[in-house]
């Protein structure tokens, strides 16, 4: 990250920390690092419903597509969930006994936190934007370059790197639990052993399971009830699946609930403040050294300016320099700032970036490309974007979207209508650059 990156997120944080001020004077009990209290978050959690604990397809969702989620040898069961969903809220998992699941993907943030970059213990802050866990278990890969292919090795990971939950080993962090005698009984009855390690990924991954969050107004448009989406949405609904080209990596079906095609696409993010060939020697020579491929790719990833080639660590092909996982659509509305490193605020902003074609590099995947969309279209598109949150989040999305469209109607950053509308190519920028 550049100065006036870091700057302009340190800002960001404190006004965060104002705001999480402000919060708790009016009476709204907050865990640490700012997330909503965790009794509280639970209460919540229950309020909402979750997916059936006994492994039954969630609703819209077909059977063997819910069925290839889940491994064979941590199929969910009722014990295997509540063991995974105590695990989820636990900060002795954390070597300072503050930061757990629930702090970065807190239920009151759509599940995420709703902050550019994630903040671990001792006020550590990483270099990625947390994704939702909500409807996580339809990726094929987890984490933003995938370096983790299952739920059950992205909820171990966090637990031992140093800026996030900051454990020195799985051991020391079962060690802090396994005292617990009531632990003991709750890996009997799920796993049939005592605590591990191993256990306890697969636990958090089977809770994180049930939070299935696929009943939105879209859904039930498409079911029949044509006063579901509104007209604007039903528009952009038309748009996305047209001339705004958001199916090619936005695929939503009864195979593909979550609006992703679980592939990684340069889409030009990174592009504005990075040198892409110099981070990628930088990477392998770092990889090289290392011993342990898994925790220097997680260091990389959460630690260095190397966390913006994205996917390349992981495969080290050219072809993945500055490629992130297609995010999922559900319940956008709730989970700004957006992109890997939180740098658009609204969805106004998210859609302003494609339609000018992303940002050139070498690298840009050969769909990007200028959309010539129309200011109406772009309202369409996002109010249709903004369809796809859960109904059981009806409130809090209906507020965000006020407030987005507040915000879009006085600030857009990204917005570039000589590039969206062609009435500049890309390459002639840099053609002039050559020439002064």
């Amino acid at each position: 990250m550049t100065g006036r990156q870091w700057l302009a997120l340190s800002l960001w944080c404190v006004l965060g920390t104002a705001v999480a001020g402000r919060a708790a004077a009016q009476g709204v009990a907050q865990a640490p690092h700012g997330a909503l209290a965790f009794a509280e978050q639970q209460k919540r959690i229950d309020k909402l419903g979750t997916g059936a604990a006994d492994g039954s397809p969630p609703p819209r969702v077909a059977a063997s597509a819910w069925a290839d989620t889940i491994p064979k040898d941590n199929e969910l069961s009722p014990a295997r969930v509540a063991l995974g969903r105590r695990l989820f809220f636990e900060t002795r998992l954390s070597a300072d006994g503050t930061v757990a699941c629930a702090t970065c993907h807190d239920v009151s943030r759509g599940f995420a936190d709703q902050r550019p970059v994630s903040e671990g213990i001792r006020g550590q802050l990483g270099r990625r934007n947390a994704p939702t866990v909500m409807n996580a278990t339809f990726f094929t890969s987890q984490f933003w370059d995938g370096r983790a292919p299952l739920l059950e090795d992205q909820a171990k990971l966090p637990i031992v790197n140093p800026i996030e939950m900051g454990m020195p080993s799985g051991d020391a962090a079962v060690a802090n639990i396994a005292a617990d005698a009531s632990y003991t009984k709750m890996f009997q009855d799920a796993y049939g052993s005592a605590p591990n390690y191993a256990d306890v990924g697969r636990a958090i991954a089977s809770y994180e399971r049930t939070l299935v969050f696929l009943d939105a107004p879209f859904d039930r448009w498409r079911d029949g009830d044509a006063k579901a989406m509104s007209a604007d949405a039903v528009k952009g609904f038309a748009l996305f699946q047209g001339k705004a080209r958001c199916v090619s990596c936005h695929p939503i079906n009864e195979a593909s609930p979550i609006g992703s095609d679980n592939r990684f696409h340069n889409i030009g993010v990174s592009a504005r403040h990075q040198d892409f060939e110099a981070l990628a020697k930088r990477a392998l020579d770092e990889l090289a050294k290392s011993g342990d491929p898994e925790h220097a790719i997680d260091r990389l990833a959460l630690e260095t300016d190397m966390s913006e080639l994205g996917r390349f660590v992981v495969t080290r092909n050219r072809s993945d320099i500055g490629a992130f996982k297609t995010q999922q659509l559900r319940n956008v509305g709730l989970t700004a700032p957006y992109m890997h490193d939180g740098s658009m605020q609204t969805l106004w902003d998210v859609v302003d970036h494609y339609n000018r074609g992303g940002e050139a590099n070498p690298y840009l995947d050969g769909g990007i490309e200028p959309l010539a969309l129309s200011a109406p279209e772009i309202d369409q598109l996002v109010a249709f974007l903004f369809a796809l949150t859960d109904v059981r989040f009806a409130e809090q999305n209906r507020k965000i979207e006020a407030a987005q469209r507040a915000r879009a109607k006085t600030t857009r950053p990204f917005r570039d209508e000589a590039l969206a509308q062609r009435k500049q190519i890309p390459f002639e920028e840099r053609i002039r650059g050559v020439q002064k």
